[in-house]
């Protein structure tokens, strides 16, 4: 079993079931601390390669993913790994495929869709979830969209 993040580590956001992912943007510098596990990347071009496993899940910047049913079973996955792995969810800003990711994986882990993008904008960033058809994606997330 590998070690956790910690609730204070840089963009760590706690799940209400107590798990704890990091969200980030590859723009910044990898934060100090441990290294991820395993990573879910949103970019529309291939991310770098890492020493750790990451997905790679196509997403054009301010816009939806392309392929959404590959979306929800990357976003259980990386929830699911988040209980005994050191999980991050990054895109190359950190706010909006991030928040849209965090908060999607916040409805799987219980939130209301419609409470998911203030819950994500209340305990990782304030500004996450950037568009209206990012919001309108996760109102929807619940209902298989």
């Amino acid at each position: 079993m590998t070690e956790n993040w910690s609730a204070s580590d840089s963009g760590v956001m706690s799940f209400p079931s107590g798990v704890l992912v990091r969200g980030r943007g590859l723009r910044h510098p990898l934060p100090p601390g441990p290294t991820p596990t395993f990573a879910l990347y949103l970019l529309d071009k291939q991310p770098p390669s890492t020493e750790w496993d990451a997905r790679w899940l196509r997403w054009p910047d301010f816009r939806l993913p392309k392929n959404r049913r590959e979306a929800r079973l990357m976003f259980e996955e990386a929830l699911t790994r988040a209980a005994d792995e050191r999980v991050e969810v990054a895109c190359a800003g950190g706010r909006g495929r991030t928040g849209t990711a965090l908060a999607c994986m916040a409805v799987l882990d219980g939130v209301p869709a419609e409470q998911a993008v203030a819950f994500v904008r209340r305990h990782y960033h304030p500004r996450a979830v950037e568009t209206p058809w990012q919001r309108r994606y996760v109102r929807r997330f619940a209902d298989g969209a």
